[in-house]
């Protein structure tokens, strides 16, 4: 790509994304919350606008049950509330969600009943997993999801997430993730009170070779142009060099650069 070519960023649609519930008592996604639901310190959330804006960008997904696991360094063991005993889940194999391929079987047309996803399967690797969140999720034409963990949320206790990219503009499947399970031999819990997973649409511009190998190195300090000086001094020296700092500068003019951007994108009439 020339120095002189642009990329073209798709303008977001009217509905960007759309999720399907598929297990009824699976919970509805939400909007991902800016103080990462309370994870955040105060002072962070309130001044700290790199952490908050990755906190709240996308939508938290849960899982669409409660259950727990149990994994030896071979086989996984899956339990429930209510039924006082652990399952295996066969190798290679899944499980379905308590009654819902009764249900799928009773709503979808005759020859795609047999066709339920599952809840959940173990891969050919130990302790590997793909997990299902009930839902499925449409995007806008030339948006994706990245499928990652809650940003800044603590470690899940007992298992890494993987991330990754789906092309949910095209792709209409099962939204899943895959994990790996790293505690043996103790219950590892999902609740639906806790998100698991946070979904955030992506152009899928973003991450295309052309975009990503359009990039510029500057191996030395001695290179700085008097632009990058410039910048220098109002982000870095202008700032410290005031006897009376006001707190959060670099929070309020984001702020205000994304109220002025909103506001350019309303159409004329509308408050």
């Amino acid at each position: 790509m020339t120095a002189t070519e642009t990329i073209a960023i798709p303008t977001p649609p009217a509905k960007l994304v759309t999720f399907h519930r598929l297990i009824p008592t699976a919970r509805l996604p939400q909007r991902a919350d800016r103080s990462a639901a309370g994870m955040l310190p105060t002072r962070a959330f309130r001044y700290c606008e790199p952490s908050s804006s990755a906190s709240g960008f996308g939508y938290y997904i849960f899982p669409a049950m409660d259950f727990s696991l149990r994994f030896d360094g071979y086989d996984v063991l899956w339990t429930y509330p209510g039924v006082g005993e652990w399952f295996p889940i066969p190798k290679l194999g899944g499980v379905q969600h308590p009654g819902f391929r009764d249900y799928f079987a009773s709503v979808a047309p005759p020859e795609f009943a047999e066709y339920a996803p599952p809840l959940m399967a173990v891969l050919q690797e130990p302790g590997f997993m793909q997990m299902w969140s009930g839902l499925m999720a449409r995007t806008a034409p030339g948006w994706s999801l990245l499928v990652r963990s809650p940003a800044n949320f603590g470690r899940p206790g007992g298992y890494e997430p993987f991330e990754g990219v789906i092309e949910t503009d095209h792709w209409f499947g099962p939204l899943i993730t895959n994990i790996k399970l790293i505690k043996t031999d103790t219950p590892i819990d999902f609740r639906q009170e806790h998100p698991m997973l946070q979904v955030q649409p992506i152009p899928r511009i973003a991450y295309q070779e052309a975009t990503l190998n359009n990039y510029e190195l500057v191996p030395d300090l001695k290179q700085f142009s008097p632009e990058d000086w410039d910048d220098f001094y109002d982000t870095v020296v202008r700032p410290n060099a005031m006897t009376e700092r006001p707190r959060g500068m670099y929070a309020a003019e984001s702020r205000k650069r994304r109220t002025a951007g909103e506001a350019v994108r309303r159409k004329p009439g509308e408050a």
